[in-house]
């Protein structure tokens, strides 16, 4: 996901915050209304935790052991965690005609974005992946799966960070934090609003640019702020952008003229999810699916740095054009 930038509180009494590694990324947790580290600790417990079921490549992992079924197994039992995914993917890859899909895993297994030489896939490889991916082939009642496909695995990463954001805020409030900003590697929820009333500042950083370089900045209350670039996880070869956001119907990368996508809506896992499922519709049909929904809202920055705007976005700008 790409990175957002966050602005600080100006207060009397100083936020507290704690960072780590996980996820496969940077996780910063700050609570700005209650001075006590061990909330800050559970969060990271608990991200530790879906670390534990979510991860693809964490052996013993819920996913990972779904992923490595035996041959001749074709239904298991998931846990409530891994129901709400599979549900809500289910319900994205319908509204995107199949561009969001969390069978995706052979094809983002295939590609290494990170790698110091990255080389791309023969196209032989990628077509014979392609055809493993369809959404289709997973049918889920009640918390049984089952995989009408031997080929078919599974990849949360289009999903996951936004759905333990979410995880963390249940937690939060239950802690009674009534303001706390969670950054999942840029995925961010905000919890309510400043101390002082004053909504937190979320800066979108600009694509190919510095991390601490905005484009726009947003007042943010209440809400959950996702954005994914093709300039994250991504390699350049021959003058071509190879990046992380593939597409699900020819294994390679989207190439549609949009290079940055960032929802603001409630629901974190909604917005991370979003983000692919409108880079996978390109501008038009991104806005297209971004104004069908209710308290939903898009920002769409395309190659030439034209920044456009789903319904009502535009009110979340600091400096409104």
């Amino acid at each position: 996901m790409a990175a957002l930038v966050l602005s600080g509180c100006n207060r009397k009494i100083e936020p507290i915050s704690k960072s780590g590694f996980l996820l496969n990324t940077y996780v910063t947790v700050t609570i700005y209304d209650k001075d006590d580290p061990k909330i800050l600790e559970g969060c990271m417990e608990l991200c530790r935790s879906y670390e534990n079921i979510l991860s693809k490549t964490l052996e013993g992992s819920e996913v990972y052991k779904l992923n490595h079924r035996p041959s001749n197994q074709q239904t298991m039992t998931v846990s409530d965690d891994l129901k709400n995914l599979i549900t809500r993917a289910e319900y994205l890859s319908k509204l995107s005609n199949g561009g969001f899909d969390i069978t995706i895993e052979p094809l983002s297994s295939l590609w290494n974005f990170t790698s110091e030489n990255p080389v791309i896939p023969s196209e032989e490889e990628i077509k014979k992946d392609v055809a493993k991916v369809d959404y289709r082939n997973l049918k889920l009642e009640e918390n049984n799966l089952t995989f009408l496909s031997p080929d078919t695995t599974l990849d949360f990463g289009a999903i996951a960070k936004g759905y333990i954001a979410d995880r963390l805020k249940d937690y939060l409030l239950e802690q009674g934090v009534k303001s706390a900003i969670i950054n999942l590697g840029g995925n961010v929820l905000c919890v309510g609003e400043k101390p002082d009333g004053t909504p937190f500042k979320v800066g979108l950083q600009k694509p190919f640019a510095d991390r601490n370089e905005t484009i726009e900045t947003l007042n943010i209350k209440d809400m959950s702020v996702v954005s994914s670039g093709v300039y994250e996880r991504h390699f350049i070869k021959d003058g071509v952008n190879y990046h992380h956001l593939l597409d699900p119907k020819t294994g390679y990368p989207f190439h549609n003229g949009l290079v940055s996508v960032t929802i603001i809506t409630k629901i974190s896992g909604d917005a991370d999810g979003l983000t692919t499922a409108c880079f996978s519709q390109g501008l038009e049909g991104g806005l297209k699916l971004i104004n069908s929904l209710d308290g939903v809202y898009g920002i769409f920055i395309t190659d030439d740095y034209e920044v456009y705007y789903s319904n009502g976005a535009k009110e979340f700008l600091e400096v409104k054009p």
